[in-house]
């Protein structure tokens, strides 16, 4: 069973900018040894062998701490909203999407309805996380809606085709391309500028190629988008644009 918050500010974990809540150490029985890693929203998970002393857990964050905290940094969300508050905006970058929020009280199911640059959402607002679900569905529609065509108009310029999209919400990758053509999109890409995601989608295209990252692979991503490099590096950043609701 994983520490309580009470024991991970014990362990001495924290960073002091932060909460308990950001942070969790998981013992594992398959784990050989100690790792860590830093997840969208900056979230920290420690992952340690069965049994392992509170005293070497604290040893290895020590020597870690550096790199952990430039990692929470950089994928720290710039909207400090906390995930247990509903959003006043919601804004999609990459198709240019805007609404205002709207939460009208009432019974019954929770409705969501759309236009003129809003989003009104009409039912049992006061349970925040039926209306955070809520939200996320309307944001995994809108994704598809929004990444399918472009995914098609992609395919169809650079000659690179696929065999079907599935639109998921990740917290760990932005896209996938499996051995039988099936490309997975994160619905957080709409939170990324429009050059960012057409970079995305020519990468996971030309995984439909080469189911690797070598060399005949970059060239053929460079082919169709010369400036990956500058792209790929904005999409490492590209989580701090994410909202904290999106990811819970």
């Amino acid at each position: 069973m994983s520490p309580t918050a009470a024991q991970v500010t014990q362990l001495g974990l924290l960073d002091p900018a932060t909460g308990p809540e950001t942070w969790r150490v998981r013992p594992s029985e398959r784990a050989r040894r100690l790792a860590v890693r830093v997840l969208p929203g900056g979230y920290v998970e420690v992952v340690v062998p069965q049994g392992t002393r509170p005293r070497t857990v604290q040893q290895f964050v020590a020597r870690h701490r550096r790199w952990i905290e430039h990692k929470v940094e950089q994928y720290r969300p710039l909207d400090a909203t906390p995930p247990d508050r509903l959003p006043e905006s919601m804004r999609f970058a990459a198709s240019g999407h805007s609404f205002q929020m709207r939460y009208l009280p009432g019974h019954g199911r929770l409705r969501l309805q759309a236009g003129d640059g809003e989003l009104v959402v009409r039912g049992d607002v006061g349970r925040i996380a039926l209306v955070r679900h809520a939200l996320q569905r309307f944001t995994m529609h809108m994704a598809r809606a929004v990444l399918a065509p472009r995914l098609r108009q992609l395919s169809a310029a650079t000659g690179m085709s696929y065999r079907r999209l599935q639109i998921r919400r990740q917290r760990t990758r932005w896209g996938s391309c499996s051995r039988n053509g099936t490309i997975s999109l994160n619905a957080c890409l709409l939170f990324q500028p429009p050059e960012v995601v057409d970079y995305l989608l020519i990468h996971e295209l030309a995984h439909t190629r080469h189911m690797n990252h070598s060399r005949r692979f970059w060239a053929l991503v460079a082919r169709h988008e010369p400036r990956w490099r500058e792209l790929d590096a904005a999409l490492m950043l590209g989580w701090r644009e994410v909202p904290a609701w999106i990811l819970h």
